[in-house]
């Protein structure tokens, strides 16, 4: 064993290493995370978005200013009547070329069958270049001209030849634009400003207000990027619905009386009530829809 002079310089020798083996275990601590964790540094490569986003990932299908994303394929492939009902409470939305968005609650359907039906344009399993939508995947467009001025939209559903006319809008955004639209085809009364419940209320109204023509048919209601269909906003529980005769197509037989036609009950814009259907629905009889 030294003397305690010469011990000093050993002692202060090796606090000074210990120091610094301390401040190497600190140095390798701040360098390496814990087991598990994320290393978050502003020079780390960042994964660049894709250069061509599918639909889900455009701006436009994106939940933006609070709405919900579009619905999708899945939605439209189910039957006719199921997916006629289910169209009630979603809303539809029209993009138009300047970037505005015109949007409406579908507030009344009708179910066409397919070739049994005799109301269809597909009736007897007729196919023709007009109704091809019709036979398309579940979600296609179909629209169509009457007395050669007016559209109508449907939407095929699953089975050939099937498909849900949309009859009636409750209007949510972009009503000055609609008024505009309408203005522009309505025959007389042109100086008359429409109510609200007047813009959207039948199937023609539906499709002037939000400027659907010839150019939509056969589009797919999933994928385009000017039309498509949202989930409408979850209320306090489902609407109470009335399944009610179709309206305008006489000389069908027995087809022009099956309650084929829903809406939803007490809605103001509605393009057609029916009361008795409406009693019928409160005492609580079967709607013989529920056959098909």
């Amino acid at each position: 064993m030294g003397s305690p002079g010469s011990r000093a310089p050993l002692d202060q020798l090796s606090r000074r290493m210990g120091q610094k083996k301390q401040r190497l275990l600190t140095a390798k601590r701040h360098q390496a995370p814990p087991d598990g964790a994320q290393i978050s540094s502003s020079m780390e490569p960042r994964m660049a978005p894709p250069t061509t986003p599918g639909p889900q990932r455009s701006i436009y299908f994106s939940s933006l200013k609070g709405h919900p994303a579009r619905l999708g394929s899945e939605f439209f492939d189910q039957p006719a009547v199921p997916l006629a009902r289910a169209f009630l409470g979603q809303v539809l939305v029209r993009r138009l070329g300047d970037g505005t968005e015109l949007r409406g609650r579908i507030v009344e359907t009708e179910a066409y069958l397919g070739p049994e039906d005799q109301a269809a344009h597909s009736r007897g399993g007729r196919r023709t270049p007009r109704n091809r939508g019709m036979f398309m995947r579940p979600g296609t467009l179909y629209v169509y001209l009457i007395y050669g001025m007016y559209f109508c939209m449907n939407v095929s559903s699953r089975g050939d030849g099937a498909c849900v006319l949309l009859r009636a809008l409750e209007p949510l955004g972009g009503l000055e634009a609609m008024r505009q639209l309408r203005h522009t085809v309505r025959k007389g009364a042109a100086s008359r400003a429409l109510k609200d419940r007047e813009l959207c209320s039948g199937p023609s109204k539906l499709c002037q207000a939000l400027a659907i023509d010839k150019s939509f048919d056969q589009r797919d209601l999933a994928t385009d990027e000017a039309v498509w269909l949202e989930r409408g906003p979850s209320g306090s529980g489902e609407p109470a619905v009335v399944a009610a005769a179709r309206v305008g197509i006489g000389h069908t037989g027995e087809w022009a009386q099956k309650p084929l036609r829903f809406y939803i009950q007490g809605s103001p814009w509605v393009s057609v009530v029916d009361r008795a259907a409406e009693r019928d629905a409160q005492a609580g009889h079967r709607p013989a829809y529920e056959d098909f």
